[in-house]
């Protein structure tokens, strides 16, 4: 009777600690930063501009302005992406290439802790961060809000979400978006309390009923990180106007759905639609 007992109060203690490192280190396995990107020219960028802005708690944050001017001189429609949790703006510079050709003119930014960026990610400061997007951009003579528009995969779909509903864009686009960090958390770690651990929530189907901005969906039906039916109930709780497309095949980081031919099509035919 003893042993039983000193056996399952040694695993009570093994699943204490594990939770217990679990709290402590998790949002390291949430973010996933990389280093400094390398100067534009440096992988054949052009017409990029280094660019930087102030948050509104001190950090100072870096990103790259894709800027264009129609032939009248008029703004033309901006697009300010929020990355996933992985990587750094120059991963995502294809997209904006991809974007700009179409003459949409594009902010890549990286939160705080990505991209050799001061500070440490969690969600009250990246959100901080994407409003201090927003406000750069407000600041610029070359940037009509009222065309603005937010561009958000995976993690960073949550924080275009949040931005959302706190400043209105003129669209949303949501690539490969997840309704909770604790709804994906419970889908990967169906053993471990989730929803109680977690300090960081990003409350995507909770936020949703405050966004009324014309809305496109875009997910893969392969996806392994983001299961597409995480994305379908997001679309599902949405207001119209929305737009949902699937991409047969695709997981989270085939360059189907970083910068593919249909991925871009689509946003451009959305937008044209919803001008």
């Amino acid at each position: 009777m003893r042993q039983p007992m000193i056996a399952a109060a040694a695993i009570v203690g093994v699943m204490a600690a594990l939770v217990a490192l679990l709290w402590a280190f998790q949002r390291s396995l949430i973010y996933f930063p990389f280093g400094v990107p390398p100067p534009p020219a440096d992988i054949g960028l052009t017409d990029v501009a280094p660019v930087t802005w102030d948050t509104e708690d001190g950090l100072v944050l870096r990103g790259w302005f894709f800027g264009t001017r129609s032939r009248d001189g008029a703004p033309r429609t901006t697009v300010l992406v929020f990355n996933g949790n992985a990587g750094n703006r120059a991963h995502r510079a294809p997209l904006a290439e991809a974007l700009g050709s179409h003459g949409l003119q594009v902010l890549l930014m990286d939160y705080r802790g990505y991209g050799g960026n001061p500070g440490s990610p969690s969600e009250r400061g990246i959100a901080a961060d994407a409003r201090s997007a927003r406000a750069y951009l407000a600041s610029r003579s070359d940037v009509d809000l009222s065309r603005l528009v937010y561009f958000g995969e995976s993690l960073g779909a949550a924080v275009a979400v949040g931005l959302a509903a706190e400043h209105p864009p003129a669209a949303l686009v949501l690539r490969s978006p997840f309704t909770s960090l604790a709804a994906i958390g419970g889908h990967h770690y169906p053993f471990l309390p989730v929803r109680l651990l977690l300090r960081d929530r990003y409350d995507s189907l909770g936020r949703l009923p405050r966004i009324r901005a014309p809305l496109l969906v875009i997910a893969g039906d392969a996806d392994r990180v983001v299961p597409v039916e995480q994305s379908r109930r997001l679309f599902e709780a949405a207001a119209e106007p929305k737009q949902l497309l699937v991409l047969p095949g695709a997981d989270h980081n085939d360059p189907a759905l970083l910068d593919g031919r249909e991925l871009v099509d689509a946003v451009i035919g959305f937008l044209d639609a919803h001008p």
